[in-house]
């Protein structure tokens, strides 16, 4: 059997390489906590904002259109009156919001070990 072509190979750790640019995207702060707030369901614009404490409109809307290009996020404009949009995670979008919910569950259990760490650490 031969060896892939270069060109089929996806190496986040290489310059032009699509899984290098997605990763940015997610690993983005704003980002990682949008994907966590829409892995605990669907939300409307305003409420999503208001779940991620602190993002501006500004953010929080190129966060979901950067998102969205990358196919985690589905943006689904609801027809009523008034109008309404809802955002929701495509199965991609899951995925990576379950690993992201993993990480953000060591971080949240470990937070005495890191304030520890913090208290003892001197600046350079």
């Amino acid at each position: 059997m031969t060896d892939p072509s270069p060109a089929l190979v996806s190496d986040v750790f290489e310059r032009d390489c699509t899984s290098r640019s997605a990763f940015e995207d997610v690993t983005a702060k704003w980002a990682s906590l949008v994907l966590l707030a829409l892995h605990e369901g669907g939300y409307r614009f305003n409420a999503l904002r208001r779940r991620v404490d602190g993002v501006s409109e500004k953010m929080l809307s190129q966060t979901l259109q950067s998102l969205e290009r990358d196919g985690m996020v589905t943006r689904d404009v609801v027809t009523a009156i008034p109008p309404r949009v809802e955002y929701a995670l495509t199965a991609l979008g899951q995925r990576v919001a379950g690993r992201l919910r993993d990480l953000a569950d060591v971080l949240e259990d470990a937070v005495p070990e890191v304030e520890q760490a913090r208290a003892g650490h001197r600046p350079r």
